[in-house]
């Protein structure tokens, strides 16, 4: 098991992270929506993760060629997606597993989903009960909840769908089935999900349009537009440094190039709600509004109670539990029973580490509660949830920590531990 020991930093830093990991989400969409076009797409700044690049192994099974230039990426999807000679990994990821589900569940053949072991734990009901029920053959441990999955693709019904789950992933599936049904789909949700795979896919020249309170997909009538796009910065990524930057004294870091859909900087919106200077700089808007996002230290931040657009925090949820960590008054995060559904159960991981830096809190169903205090030096267990890995590594800023089970920190931020350099020791 890797593991890393972080030192207390004590002095104020300036940090500019022009070298943020490239967002983890588009670059997954990246890889799978180009087998959707029959010319070649071009993808600049493609996450070299461990899951990213599984998705983008996937497309190569699938039949398309891929030729790399570091993390510039073009992919030629074949004239029919063929049936692939062996299993698809997903390595770790739950985007890559259910949004394969979707667009499998319409393609002639044979294909078996598998990953980690972290994902082969993760429920998968959520999309194959929906995808069953307009035609399409999943199986799998406990009746297709568990991977593997095994796929048998073909025709597909229209829907009308209403989720009892705010996810992007379970959308973004149903919607790339519903690009392959017999007529017009209708999608619904209670709070908008991030909405990468509508921007991305209409873009494309996908029909993907909002009426009232349900997303209507048209089927495809013919092969998108290939895509022509630079990745953007991942805001979840940088929020770890925004964190360090707001429970430092005097401390400040800036984020280039990061995207800021609204569904994806509502963090950073809570974290401005606590007290830290935060300002959005937008640069372009194409396929999404891209830009910097500064973030000061500005004194000691406030307690907050957070219930709202949950969907749209679940990755940066273990991060701003660190600045809640150290927030003058009491902290409440509810409506978040997803968390437990992550790589780990985040709501027990996160409450455990947090419990070995002498931090008190009170575990929910749904949340939890953080009585703001003095962070501890302690050693943490990441449980294989790389998010977790990362907050209590950005915690060490503050008090020092051992850090177990860092692999995993690979599958979606290889250059962190480069970057925490730059303001701390790591051993």
């Amino acid at each position: 098991m890797k593991i890393a020991k972080i030192s207390k930093h004590s002095k104020p830093f300036s940090l500019e992270c022009n070298d943020i990991a490239p967002d983890k989400s588009i670059s997954h969409r990246c890889a799978m929506f180009s087998l959707l076009s029959n010319k070649p797409s071009n993808i600049k700044n493609f996450l070299l993760g461990e899951d990213t690049l599984a998705s983008l192994s996937i497309a190569e099974q699938l039949g398309a060629k891929v030729d790399r230039d570091g993390a510039n990426i073009t992919i030629t999807p074949p004239q029919k997606l063929t049936e692939p000679n062996d299993i698809l990994n997903c390595g770790n990821a739950g985007t890559g597993m259910r949004l394969y589900a979707g667009l499998l569940a319409g393609i002639d053949g044979s294909f078996i989903l598998t990953g980690d072991k972290y994902l082969r734990e993760r429920p998968m009901s959520r999309v194959a009960n929906p995808l069953r029920a307009i035609g399409a053959k999943i199986d799998g441990r406990e009746n297709g909840n568990l991977a593997p999955l095994a796929i048998r693709g073909g025709d597909l019904k229209s829907f009308r769908y209403h989720s009892p789950i705010d996810s992007a992933q379970v959308k973004s599936a149903l919607i790339l089935a519903g690009l392959q049904s017999d007529s017009k789909s209708y999608y619904k949700e209670n709070l908008l999900s991030r909405d990468h795979t509508e921007r991305i896919l209409n873009g494309m020249g996908a029909e993907i349009n909002k009426i009232d309170d349900w997303i209507e997909i048209e089927p495809l009538k013919s092969p998108l537009k290939p895509l022509d796009i630079r990745v953007p910065a991942d805001p979840s990524s940088g929020f770890f440094f925004a964190v360090a930057s707001a429970i430092t004294p005097n401390s400040q870091t800036i984020i280039k190039n990061v995207t800021l859909n609204p569904t994806r900087i509502e963090a950073y919106k809570i974290l401005k709600e606590m007290g830290a200077d935060i300002e959005f700089i937008e640069k372009e808007n194409i396929y999404e509004p891209i830009g910097d996002i500064s973030i000061r230290y500005s004194g000691k931040l406030k307690a907050v109670t957070v219930e709202k657009n949950i969907a749209w925090l679940i990755d940066e949820l273990p991060a701003l539990s660190i600045a809640m960590a150290v927030a003058n008054g009491t902290s409440i995060i509810k409506n978040a029973k997803e968390l437990r559904v992550k790589e780990s159960d985040r709501i027990s991981t996160v409450l455990e580490g947090l419990g070995s830096c002498g931090i008190e809190t009170i575990e929910y169903p749904d949340g939890y509660k953080i009585v703001g205090g003095v962070l501890q030096s302690a050693t943490v267990n990441s449980h294989g949830d790389h998010r977790v890995a990362m907050s209590f590594a950005i915690a060490g800023v503050l008090c020092g920590t051992i850090i177990e089970d860092t692999e995993c920190i690979d599958t979606s931020f290889p250059n962190f531990f480069e970057i925490l350099s730059k303001i701390t020791n790591i051993i």
